[in-house]
């Protein structure tokens, strides 16, 4: 069960790189916010937080609502990365690899993980291209305004 697996990795207290905590924290001080400041704007405790970030509590859907926005994270691509939603199955990349533009390097090595982790990848790419398209909308003047 995916819920005794979180807490497995959760029972040690310290947060693996690769974990949600530890991708939420990364976030936040990418975006240059405090724990207090994203309290602040997501209304979730800074103790809460804090204990998120940690590793000593996984996030309810509805706290990973509260925040994606502060942190700049769309909602579907956060629920994704905690597993709360399994990765999108698009066209695009059915035609890509397909098509062969798959790098075969890669694909050799994903092909060695369990599926499990390839979709927590494919996940963390997600999110990190959405953290590019909203500093790609920062820095360009056009964009700014619209959002």
């Amino acid at each position: 069960m995916k819920d005794g697996k979180r807490r497995d990795n959760l029972a040690g207290g310290d947060v693996a790189e690769n974990s949600l905590g530890g991708m939420i924290k990364r976030q936040r001080l990418m975006k240059g916010l405090t724990l207090r400041e994203l309290s602040e704007l997501s209304g979730v405790s800074v103790s809460h937080l804090g204990r998120v970030e940690r590793g000593e509590r996984f996030p309810a859907a509805r706290i990973l609502r509260k925040i994606a926005g502060p942190l700049g994270i769309r909602e579907e691509e956060l629920f994704i990365f905690a597993e709360y939603l399994p990765p999108p199955a698009t066209a695009a990349v059915d035609r890509e690899m397909y098509a062969g533009k798959i790098d075969p390097y890669v694909a050799g090595i994903l092909a060695q993980e369990p599926v499990e982790l390839q979709r927590a990848i494919i996940g963390m790419v997600t999110i990190l291209k959405s953290i590019a398209r909203c500093e790609q909308h920062q820095n360009d003047p056009k964009q700014r305004h619209q959002l």
